[in-house]
């Protein structure tokens, strides 16, 4: 899934800043609703949809899990957090995307970006 994703940004000519934001985000969020949401259990599921046009990317990723607070995440960059293994994952989709919504019960995920402009990529 993730490699046709990329393979269509490629070819609708996204920047590779906008690419490599992109591929980051949904390898953030997917690998969150597996570990975190479906706490690794093989039994639950992952729905994922994707709209992709030349210009505009959108995902969601929901899994079966009990959801979370994303306002309750620590901030990975303070002095206590630097190494702790978890808590990246929220701060990097958010600066990778233009924006995010997750739902109210927190098992869901909606990641939105416009192509960069030529001059700005």
């Amino acid at each position: 899934m993730i490699t046709n994703l990329i393979q269509r940004l490629d070819y609708d000519q996204w920047s590779p800043r906008d690419v490599f934001g992109i591929h980051l985000a949904m390898e953030e969020a997917l690998m969150n609703a597996i570990k975190h949401g479906n706490c690794s259990d093989c039994t639950k599921q992952i729905h994922v949809v994707l709209a992709l046009t030349p210009n505009e990317f959108y995902a969601k990723i929901t899994d079966d899990g009990e959801g979370f607070d994303p306002d309750c995440v620590p901030d990975p960059t303070a002095d206590e957090n630097l190494k702790k293994t978890c808590g990246r994952g929220v701060m990097l989709i958010k600066n990778f995307v233009d924006r995010v919504i997750y739902s109210k019960k927190g098992n869901s995920i909606e990641m939105f970006k416009s192509k960069s402009t030529a001059n700005s990529a």
